[in-house]
C-alpha cells in the first residue's frame, strides 16, 4: 500500500528514469543584456508591434514572462530579428518598471482589471456638450481611474458650437482640471488640434470618450497621415463609414518625443480594482488632514478628520466635497 503526505519514505516516491536529450530544469533566465529597447504601438492577437529605434518591429511574448502580459505603451526589451522585415517575429523578453498605469474593470463588481496603457504622462478625457450627452458619472470615473494611475487628467470638451461648457466647467473646476474647449468647425479647420496641442508636446497621452464624442476624429487631425505612414501604421479600422478605433494605439505626435495613444471607445469604466486611498493623493491639499482619520476611512463618514481640516481653514470646502464626489462613483452607477 502506498503512503503519501507525511508518512512517506523514499521507496514510495515515484521516479522517471533520465531519458536521452533531456535537461534538468532550472530557475536561472538569460540575462538578455544585449536585448533591445523598444516601445509597445498597439496589440493584436498576441502579436505586438514595437518601435525599436526608427523602425517597427512585430514580436511575441517570450515564454518566460509567464503571464505578465505587455500593452500599448509599454518599454520593453526584444531579441531576435528586429529587421522589421516581413514575416520575421522577435521575442519580447522583458517588460521595464511603469511609471503609470490607466487600468478598468468590465463592471465594478468584475474583480478582473484589465491594463489599457501603461507609461503615459496623462489622460484626455473627451467628452461632447451635447450630441451626445455628456455623462458626467462616466467622466468622474474615468478621473479616479488617472488619479489611481498616477496620469495628470485633462479634460476636452468638443461640440461647443451645440451647448455651452459652463455647467461642466462649474462641476470640474475646484478640481483645478485643465481643459480644452472645442466647436464641430474647429475639428474640421485643425484649430481645435493645435489647441489640444499645447498641451500634449513632449507627453505621452492616453486619450478616452466614448463613442460618438469626436475623440478619434481629433486624433486623426493631431497626427497628421504621413506621420502615422512613418510608423507603418494605420489608426483606424473602416466600417460603415466611420472610422472606429479597435484597440488601442500608440502615434507620434512629433519629434521631440510627444506620443497620443488613441483607445477604443467606452461604454462604462468599472472601477473594482480601485484603492480609495491612492485618490487622497491627488488632492495635495486634503491629504495631510487625514493623518488624524480613524484606520480603513473612507473620507466620507462621522469621523472622519478632513471636516475639521477644512472648517481650520487649510483647504476649501469645494475640494473636499469634489473629493468625496469623485471616492464615491464606486457606489453609485453612472446613470445616477
Amino acid at each position: 500500500m502506498r503512503r503519501y503526505g507525511k508518512h512517506t519514505d523514499e521507496d514510495d516516491i515515484r521516479s522517471r528514469p533520465n531519458r536521452k536529450g533531456t535537461r534538468p530544469r532550472t530557475n536561472i533566465r538569460p540575462a538578455h543584456e544585449d536585448a533591445a529597447e523598444g516601445m509597445v504601438l498597439t496589440v493584436d492577437r498576441g502579436r505586438l508591434t514595437c518601435l525599436v529605434e526608427d523602425r517597427t518591429v512585430l514580436a511575441m511574448k517570450a515564454r518566460e514572462l509567464g503571464r505578465k502580459a505587455a500593452v500599448v505603451g509599454d518599454r520593453v526589451a526584444l531579441v531576435g530579428d528586429m529587421s522589421g522585415k516581413k514575416d520575421t517575429l522577435a521575442r519580447i523578453v522583458r517588460i521595464e518598471d511603469r511609471t503609470s498605469l490607466l487600468r478598468r474593470t468590465a463592471d465594478d463588481d468584475d474583480p478582473f482589471e484589465r491594463v489599457v496603457v501603461a507609461n503615459a504622462d496623462q489622460l484626455a478625457i473627451v467628452t461632447a456638450l451635447a450630441d451626445p450627452e455628456p455623462r458626467p458619472r462616466l467622466i468622474d470615473r474615468c478621473l479616479v481611474a488617472a488619479f489611481d494611475g498616477g496620469l495628470t487628467p485633462l479634460l476636452v470638451m468638443t461640440k461647443s458650437d451645440l451647448a455651452s461648457p459652463d455647467k461642466l466647467l462649474e462641476l470640474y473646476g475646484d478640481l483645478e482640471i485643465p481643459y480644452v474647449v472645442t466647436s464641430r468647425e474647429e475639428l474640421v479647420t485643425g484649430d481645435a488640434a493645435d489647441r489640444v496641442r499645447q498641451h500634449l508636446d513632449g507627453k505621452i497621452t492616453a486619450f478616452v470618450g466614448h463613442s460618438g464624442v469626436g475623440k478619434t476624429t481629433l486624433v486623426n487631425a493631431l497626427v497628421p497621415q504621413d506621420r502615422r505612414r512613418s510608423t507603418g501604421h494605420v489608426n483606424a479600422v473602416t466600417g460603415r463609414g466611420r472610422h472606429t478605433t479597435t484597440s488601442a494605439l500608440a502615434l507620434p505626435l512629433s519629434d521631440d518625443g510627444g506620443w497620443v495613444i488613441d483607445t477604443p471607445g467606452i461604454r462604462s469604466f468599472g472601477l473594482a480594482h480601485i484603492d480609495p486611498s491612492r485618490v487622497i493623493l491627488a488632492f495635495p491639499d486634503l491629504e495631510p488632514g487625514t493623518v488624524n482619520c480613524p484606520r480603513a476611512c473612507s473620507h466620507d463618514e462621522p469621523d472622519c478628520a478632513l471636516d475639521a481640516w477644512v472648517a481650520e481653514g487649510h483647504a476649501d470646502p469645494a475640494r473636499l466635497y469634489s473629493l468625496r464626489r469623485l471616492l464615491s462613483t464606486r457606489e453609485r452607477k453612472e446613470g445616477d
